[in-house]
């Protein structure tokens, strides 16, 4: 069967050797005679499926054993109040820094539960960037610093990682897994599933074990991370399906070398289309400053906005879809998650050429 080179930003790619073998999982588990959907939770069986999935992560992470790694569900929009009602502890207070649609959400979210300070912002920018970091108003006393690692919509992703004394909190939602990353320096990360994970339904948190226990009043069982963490996640019927497809991402990048060789990919992809759109002589534009440009997901404009219906409804037609940029922007974004091969990388920048001839 022919697939299509999905650049999606989520739900997004999955890899053709993940899929196929959960095509074998589909109908008959092991040999066992029911689906992986139908097991148990509590059986054998799957706690196997799902302790071995996060001793693969560590592995690729590298978590140290002082964190915990759970695998829970709402998503990372959920998460944007769950993190306050965790990790405020008698704080009054958290900073948040603003790059973005998915900064601004967990801003919005975060007052609900605390004085948020906004220590920077780029959206007078319009997203192109990530201010100095000099420039930072900073709250010693803050409980926590958040902000976005990579901006899927606007295709901005931090080059560093904030030197602050408060913990450190992250949506990596976009750019997880796609190359190697210090979690020791992080209090807690986050992550939805559904672009370098998994499927949707997950959201996998990584949050360091002191920060976790002591929840507002009122907060559901559910959303106390410390409830996650003594019942390995389970304490209700978890998504099983999607953490076992998460399970099979890992051994993925496992045997493909792990973060390290991956990254030099993702980095390869990126480069390559970046160079056709700034070659193109103005004919495409990606709008972002280039020391903050996502190797993720590559938002680009076209010199005639005319001609955006008619890129979308050629691209399709040889195969290249999910190419519109998110309704709040318009243009064009192609997400290069590690499941998007670099042969549709390459089939994109030679339909984008061809296209240009045509029609600049």
């Amino acid at each position: 069967m022919t697939r299509a080179y999905n650049f999606c930003a989520g739900p997004a790619a999955l890899p053709q050797a993940v899929l196929s073998e959960a095509q074998k999982d589909l109908l008959n588990y092991k040999g066992r005679g029911l689906s992986v959907m139908e097991m148990s939770h509590r059986s054998a069986e799957y706690v196997a499926i799902a302790e071995e999935a996060e001793a693969d992560l560590r592995e690729l992470l590298n978590v140290p054993s002082n964190y915990k790694v759970l695998f829970l569900q709402g998503g990372a929009s959920l998460q944007f109040a769950q993190i306050p009602m965790n990790l405020l502890r008698g704080h009054s207070t958290a900073d948040y820094v603003n790059t973005g649609m998915w900064s601004t959400k967990a801003i919005a979210e975060g007052k609900k539960f605390c004085d948020v300070n906004v220590v920077a912002s780029d959206e007078h920018n319009k997203f192109r960037g990530v201010p100095a970091f000099d420039t930072w108003q900073l709250n010693d006393k803050a409980a926590y610093l958040h902000y976005a690692e990579n901006e899927t919509i606007h295709g901005v992703q931090f080059n560093y990682i904030p030197d602050v004394k408060v913990p450190l909190v992250a949506d990596f939602s976009s750019s997880i897994l796609s190359q190697p990353l210090d979690v020791s320096k992080f209090g807690l990360i986050y992550a939805g599933a559904q672009k370098n994970i998994g499927p949707a339904g997950v959201v996998l948190v990584i949050v360091r074990e002191d920060l976790i226990g002591e929840v507002l009043p009122g907060t559901p069982t559910m959303l106390d991370y410390k409830v996650a963490a003594d019942n390995g996640s389970m304490y209700n019927t978890p998504p099983t399906f999607s953490w076992y497809l998460a399970g099979l991402v890992f051994k993925w990048l496992k045997h493909h070398g792990g973060l390290s060789a991956i990254a030099a990919i993702n980095q390869r992809k990126a480069a390559k289309l970046y160079a056709a759109i700034d070659g193109s002589g103005g004919f495409y534009h990606n709008p972002v400053i280039k020391t903050y440009r996502s190797i993720m997901n590559v938002p680009f404009t076209l010199l005639d906005p005319a001609l955006e219906k008619t890129f979308l409804k050629d691209a399709e037609a040889r195969g290249l879809l999910n190419l519109a940029g998110h309704r709040s922007v318009g243009g064009m974004r192609a997400s290069l998650y590690n499941a998007v091969p670099e042969e549709g990388v390459d089939a994109l920048i030679a339909f984008m050429q061809d296209f240009q001839q045509k029609m600049g």
